[in-house]
């Protein structure tokens, strides 16, 4: 099968609201998670479990200083448990978006809030597949695959400066 001929594995997807903000994109969120894994290569997957929470500057901090040791807040952090997804074809995880730091980001980089909102779901969820961005090769695939997803929605390429 090619990347566009696989079958797309089944999502159940869990959205939490740590923080309200009447501009949440809330409808469109299983689009974008769906968009990711129709787009990336899920051979082997036949089930995706998500859980994506949207939370405040504080939470943000406290979760990133937790776990990466990084004493601020990030727009995205990926919680991925797959350590048996090749045997059990499943793969859970978790996304954490700081609200925030999504509209501090979108509006220093001349983005609208949803387009922003969009990559990062769309971000968060391909680390929830296993891709990276820490080798330049890695990077490359991820940023290239993240800029198909967001072009079918007219999003420019995020990572063009």
């Amino acid at each position: 099968m090619t990347k566009t001929q696989h079958k797309t594995p089944d999502l159940s997807l869990a959205v939490q609201y740590g923080m309200q903000d009447k501009d949440l994109p809330r409808w469109r969120i299983r689009r974008w998670v769906l968009a990711a894994l129709t787009a990336a290569q899920t051979e082997g997957l036949s089930q995706v479990s998500l859980t994506i929470r949207f939370v405040d500057k504080t939470e943000g901090r406290t979760l990133n200083r937790q776990y990466r040791q990084k004493d601020y807040a990030t727009n995205v952090l990926t919680f991925h448990y797959d350590e048996f997804a090749e045997q059990t074809g499943h793969i859970m995880g978790d996304i954490v978006i700081c609200i925030p730091v999504l509209k501090q980001e979108a509006r220093a980089q001349g983005k609208t809030y949803l387009h922003h909102a969009a990559h990062l779901v769309v971000h968060g969820t391909l680390h929830a597949l296993g891709y990276d961005h820490i080798q330049e090769a890695e990077a490359r695939e991820m940023e290239s695959l993240e800029a198909e997803i967001l072009e079918r929605w007219g999003i420019a390429n995020p990572y063009m400066a």
